[in-house]
């Protein structure tokens, strides 16, 4: 595929990491156009990373190939609806990592005719390690699927769901998740403190006994449940904790946490789609 234009509509903490991601896999910087409200992240992201920037959206939709929504949810709509002309013009592909608008929402805003992606990445995109799920209208061709998906792997994996609804299952999932294993890191913290350790020593055994855990599953063939026997002795120490965690139904009340991770996602589609 020949290098594309791609612009940022938002700049902030997602979109520099994308941008970064991108240029760090060899994009061109002089090919990305970011705009902003605030004059002071462009300038950032200007001497940073050596990109266009502007504080006028439609100068990014005439100058890129595909546009990439960045900006927060509750602003979404009126961004689309400033830039949905140009869009249909220019027939360009919108890529949007919004949280909560659905790709019908995202239509009647920019058109119907648009090439709409939305994605649902994750905040470890921050440090090139997300998990972004994404689901393509009907507009979008095999060209443009390829295009969005190189830009969500400059931070990390990238998934296809065939039905959008899934997306709300992937927000319980990956998107939330993060917060689930800083939960779990937090109380094991405590917990050590409790048993003596100091704050500092906790901290660290806690975070590299994480890194460890996730570097073992994502490098072995072997599911969780089987991980978790390997290191589990019969009468061990090991084994006296999981016995806690199952007595407190632990495995249950993960299900309730998600389900309702997953609701809640529903629900936010419709109010932030509605007109």
């Amino acid at each position: 595929m020949k290098t594309k234009a791609i612009g940022f509509i938002g700049g902030g903490n997602m979109a520099a990491s994308l941008i970064k991601g991108l240029i760090d896999s060899g994009h061109s910087p002089k090919q990305i156009w970011v705009s902003d409200i605030n004059s002071d992240t462009l300038q950032a992201l200007a001497a940073k990373l050596k990109v266009n920037v502007t504080r006028d959206n439609a100068t990014v939709v005439n100058e890129a190939d595909v546009v990439v929504l960045a900006v927060k949810p509750q602003v979404l709509r009126e961004v689309a609806a400033g830039v949905a002309a140009l869009a249909q013009q220019n027939k360009v592909l919108v890529v949007s990592i919004a949280a909560g608008i659905s790709q019908l929402s995202l239509s009647q805003w920019l058109g119907e005719q648009v090439a709409i992606v939305r994605c649902m990445p994750n905040t470890p995109a921050l440090v090139l390690t997300g998990a972004t799920a994404l689901h393509a209208n009907e507009k979008v061709s095999d060209e443009q699927k390829d295009l969005a998906e190189n830009i969500l792997r400059a931070v990390g994996l990238t998934l296809w769901v065939d039905n959008e609804c899934e997306l709300d299952a992937v927000t319980a999932v990956s998107g939330s998740g993060p917060a689930y294993y800083f939960l779990l890191m937090e109380a094991m913290e405590k917990a050590a403190q409790e048993l003596g350790l100091s704050e500092h020593m906790a901290r660290l055994l806690v975070q590299q006994t994480a890194l460890g855990a996730a570097k073992i599953a994502l490098e072995s063939s072997e599911s969780p449940a089987q991980l978790r026997a390997r290191v589990t002795s019969p009468g061990g120490t090991t084994q006296q904790a999981i016995e806690m965690f199952q007595q407190g139904e632990f495995v249950s009340l993960v299900s309730k946490a998600m389900h309702a991770a997953r609701d809640r996602a529903v629900e936010m589609s419709k109010e932030l789609g509605e007109k």
